[in-house]
């Protein structure tokens, strides 16, 4: 067999690594385009290849930047439904008639995280990862959340702790009453995360207080406080869940710039009780540190080893149970 020269292999060798390279660069610089910034780049998005959704009333606009993904579209397709239905069940329907979804692949096998915008529409980004099969996105709660943050007007920055909260307190029970998660995981997952949004040295209210625990857990306090307040005052026909479902039907969504007040008195009307003014009152502006213990007690759970056991005597033990139950439209 003849030889090929040196000189042709070595030349060959760099024209495939400049080839490979080249690919990578322009996935990197493609994939730059949609990651970088704090904006929703709605004009690369726009240019993108779409596939259309219909879930419970809306369309879900889903774009793909550039890059492998190792799971089948359809898949992904699918998890996209599944996680838009159980939004659509807390709400009644899904908060916006019209929604880009951006996916960025991005190294790993997990959902790195996700944002929303209103400004140009309803959009999300998520980046997730190329490796990320049928059982991470089964396990993923990030879609949901950032569904979620589609329901509520937009707020001012120092009241992102009620968009977080809300976001981190509802995801979960819409998964429940959407039968993806089981109430015993939820409540575990509460009596574990809950105690990070408490008030710590120095802290002045949730609108004073931008740290990672209360912008996140304390919103997801104040509304597990309020959920229960609006069932105890309204003899458990009403909760968060009526509330919230309010302040949609008066058309408020993430593409709307609301003020704070409204937002909480718009819902407050919706379950005839002022729970919610009256909370952030209490909350918003000095350090409160309700009592934990009493409320677990008070609806029945409690830690059994690493499970969580339920006390269906405990005074409080129907409101538990109602709020993971799924309301008719």
């Amino acid at each position: 067999m003849k030889s090929i020269p040196t000189y042709r292999v070595i030349a060959g060798a760099m024209l495939v690594a400049a080839i490979l390279i080249g690919i990578a660069s322009c996935h990197v610089r493609a994939q730059s385009e949609f990651m970088r910034g704090e904006g929703m780049p709605y004009d690369a998005f726009d240019r993108l290849p779409k596939t259309d959704l219909d879930v419970a009333g809306a369309t879900i606009h889903v774009g793909f930047a550039p890059g492998e993904m190792a799971l089948p579209k359809d898949k992904i397709f699918d998890w996209i439904k599944v996680s838009a239905r159980a939004v659509s069940i807390y709400y009644g329907r899904f908060p916006v008639s019209s929604l880009r979804l951006l996916i960025v692949p991005v190294d790993g096998s997990r959902v790195r995280g996700g944002t929303t915008w209103g400004y140009r529409g309803a959009a999300i980004r998520l980046p997730i990862g190329r490796d990320a099969g049928v059982d991470d996105l089964k396990r993923d709660w990030v879609i949901v959340h950032e569904m979620v943050h589609t329901a509520l007007p937009d707020l001012d920055d120092r009241y992102a702790w009620l968009s977080e909260g809300l976001a981190v307190y509802v995801e979960p029970i819409a998964r429940v009453q959407a039968g993806d998660l089981t109430a015993r995981e939820i409540w575990l997952a509460m009596l574990r995360d809950m105690p990070k949004g408490l008030p710590q040295a120095g802290d002045e209210g949730l609108d004073n207080t931008d740290t990672w625990g209360r912008k996140y857990w304390g919103g997801a306090l104040f509304c597990l406080f309020a959920d229960v307040e609006i069932r105890k005052r309204t003899g458990n026909k009403f909760g968060l869940q009526d509330a919230m479902r309010g302040v949609l039907a008066a058309g408020g969504n993430h593409e709307k710039d609301w003020p704070i007040a409204r937002v909480l008195s718009t819902a407050d009307k919706a379950v005839g009780v002022d729970v919610l003014t009256r909370l952030h009152g209490e909350w918003g502006s000095k350090p409160v540190t309700p009592d934990l213990a009493a409320l677990w007690r008070d609806l029945g759970v409690r830690l059994q080893g690493e499970s969580v056991e339920f006390d269906d005597s405990a005074p409080l033990a129907d409101i538990r149970k109602a709020i993971t139950e799924a309301r008719a439209g």
